[in-house]
């Protein structure tokens, strides 16, 4: 064949540039799956890490990770995580998020069977550094004073930041920040009493 006259023959140039998107392409596929087990066993080691932050030691037998229960709240699904031991439910863990001064803040809390917080970590936010960063535990421990809180402790009134006449500290400069915290973490815990024979799968 002579290949200098091939080449000038129209199809030539949109058969090589399809012969190299269809190499790229399987390039592409190949490392996308090469890569996709790494990255999703990465992700999972990452969320376990984080759910571990907020239930204590011990208190989990099974992959809490695979034992979960999907409800809505405000229009949006909420996953939420069993940690059992012995077969019973001993904690449910679940993200809330509230508006901060700029923007949502996401919350991570562990609740027992009781309804009794656990741990409570704020996994994500965009408030001022140096003001509003204290709700990171890293920064502060003041996150760790919703530790052991129900919603008769304290009552439903006190539920507030001290400067609206709650039990809860605020921060010198940044009040609106540590308002939306706890009104993310009693807003969970109303949401575990609604849903509590659903997440306790009737273990009453």
């Amino acid at each position: 064949m002579n290949f200098e006259a091939f080449r000038e023959k129209m199809g030539y140039q949109p058969l090589l540039l399809g012969a190299f998107a269809l190499l790229a392409s399987g390039a592409l596929a190949w490392a996308s799956a090469a890569t996709g087990e790494a990255i999703a066993a990465a992700e999972a080691k990452d969320l376990r890490d984080s759910l571990s932050e907020v239930l204590p030691q011990g208190m989990a037998d099974n992959d809490f990770l695979t034992d979960t229960v999907d409800l809505e709240k405000g229009g949006k699904t909420v996953t939420i995580y069993r940690a059992r031991s012995g077969g019973e439910v001993r904690a449910a863990l679940f993200k809330v998020a509230e508006r901060g001064y700029a923007g949502d803040i996401q919350v991570l809390m562990a609740v027992d069977s009781d309804g009794r917080t656990l741990g409570v970590r704020v996994l994500k936010h965009s408030e001022t550094p140096g003001l509003g960063d204290k709700i990171e535990v890293k920064k502060d421990p003041w996150v760790k004073g919703f530790d052991g809180r129900s919603l008769g402790d304290p009552s439903p009134e006190k539920w507030a930041v001290k400067k609206d006449s709650g039990i809860f500290d605020q921060f010198a400069g940044a009040t609106i920040t540590p308002r939306a915290v706890v009104k993310a973490v009693k807003g969970g815990l109303e949401f575990y009493a609604e849903h509590r024979k659903e997440i306790l799968g009737g273990q009453l």
